[in-house]
């Protein structure tokens, strides 16, 4: 049975979704690329300074989530995105073209705060168009673009790099934004009323269902008072955390690994590809079972404690072993990138629709400021230090103390009426 229109909504939204999150991260982790390319030494500027200007990206990331998700709620998903596409397509071109310090850093704050929105706006979007027992595997799937992304783009940039520059490889890489927001205006509407390609029979259904999962919420609930929340400040300060090990992990892990081994760039992006292609199975993986279950904390904390105990193994060797210190950065890696579909499935499932959308921004902007603190803190340790590999035990205990706050967080499970698992209407059938 598929009186919901599983099967249409699944292939018709989530590709589009997938590479519009999937194109916004190239200008986030190519970064690291052109730092460990020559970045510093073309503009001559210190490698303190790098470390600022690719953490000022997440600073302008903080300042628009919750007005973005307020917009993409009460408003229009399709046209903030739209328009966030084609400013963030051309600032991430002008990374190569800018000749100083001043005006990079400018770019950066400015991109950060373009795509700001971007995120929130897609998890509200997925709100609108997937149901509880879906929401864990569609939030993987846009989150997907991540991994699979800094996957892609390790081995490209790198070798656009070896071939063109890296000034080049900026613009080249920002173009592609601007061409799938076009896109993206052409084949996405905000809700389902909105679209053809559904009967009046399946749209009534499909609000049916979503109204229904509402009603195991006592009332709406105004979203300030969601943001003061016991829960909602724990996934904050948990995802706080947890960003400034990842971020400080995806950025600086090219610069470290040629580094540690003294490969060329080319190289380099294939080595550092490799934790990537773990986190997509795992991500997956984690995903399915979290939907099937509906016990979201348990796909999430246990992943962070291994990725931490390999970071801090990874550590511990130092450059004294490459290869095994690899081995534990690819599982470090795709333990970090494991948990994210089921975590974003948390906050719909205990704040009502009135609230979630503004809950997940602000849990997101204190990623941002996760982020800009793992960037810059991990960069100035290698900066002041000389030893590539010191930020690892700053992520690992940002790691731990992360996955020990997701335990505190009350996930409560909704009655199965409110959801129902076993009815042809929530599943991809």
């Amino acid at each position: 049975m598929n009186s919901t229109g599983a099967r249409q909504r699944w292939a018709r939204l989530i590709p589009i979704v997938f590479i519009v999150y999937s194109l916004a991260y190239v200008d986030r982790a190519n970064f690291g690329f052109g730092a460990a390319a020559g970045l510093s030494k073309t503009l001559h500027i210190t490698a303190g300074t790098t470390a600022l200007l690719g953490a000022m990206f997440f600073l302008g990331y903080f300042l628009f989530q919750i007005p973005g998700a307020h917009y993409a709620e009460t408003k229009s998903a399709k046209r903030i995105i739209f328009w966030g596409m084609i400013f963030w397509g051309i600032l991430a071109s002008l990374t190569g073209l800018l000749p100083n310090i001043t005006l990079l850093i400018i770019d950066r704050l400015l991109l950060g705060a373009v795509e700001s929105v971007l995120f929130p706006a897609l998890l509200v979007f997925n709100t609108h168009w997937f149901l509880k027992p879906e929401r864990a595997r569609a939030n993987t799937f846009l989150i997907l673009g991540n991994p699979v992304t800094v996957l892609w783009m390790s081995v490209v940039s790198g070798f656009l790099i070896g071939a063109i520059g890296w000034q080049a490889m900026f613009v080249l890489e920002g173009i592609p934004s601007i061409i799938m927001a076009f896109v993206w205006w052409g084949l996405i509407q905000d809700r389902p009323q909105d679209v053809g390609w559904l009967s009046e029979a399946q749209k009534k259904e499909f609000g049916q269902e979503l109204a229904g999962e509402q009603k195991a919420f006592a009332k709406p609930q105004q979203f300030w008072t969601a943001l003061k929340s016991r829960d909602v400040l724990l996934l904050a300060g948990q995802y706080f955390l947890w960003s400034a090990g990842i971020y400080g992990f995806i950025l600086w892990l090219p610069s470290i690994v040629k580094a540690a081994s003294g490969l060329g760039i080319g190289m380099t992006g294939l080595i550092s590809a490799l934790p990537y292609l773990l986190a997509i199975v795992l991500m997956i993986g984690a995903s399915y079972f979290a939907d099937k279950s509906l016990n979201r904390k348990i796909f999430v904390w246990p992943f962070l404690i291994i990725g931490s105990i390999a970071m801090y193994a990874s550590f511990a060797i130092g450059v004294h072993n490459f290869v095994l210190a690899m081995l534990l950065l690819v599982i470090a890696g795709g333990c970090m990138y494991a948990p994210y579909g089921p975590y974003f499935a948390i906050i719909p499932d205990i704040i009502p629709r009135s609230a979630s959308g503004e809950s997940m921004a602000m849990i997101n902007s204190m990623g941002a400021l996760g982020s800009f603190v793992g960037v810059y803190f991990v960069g100035y340790l290698a900066a002041v230090t000389g030893k590539p590999n010191d930020g690892f035990l700053f992520m690992s205990l940002c790691l731990i103390v992360s996955a020990i706050l997701t335990m505190l967080v009350r996930s409560h499970r909704e009655p199965a009426a409110s959801a129902p698992r076993e009815s042809g209407k929530a599943r991809l059938s």
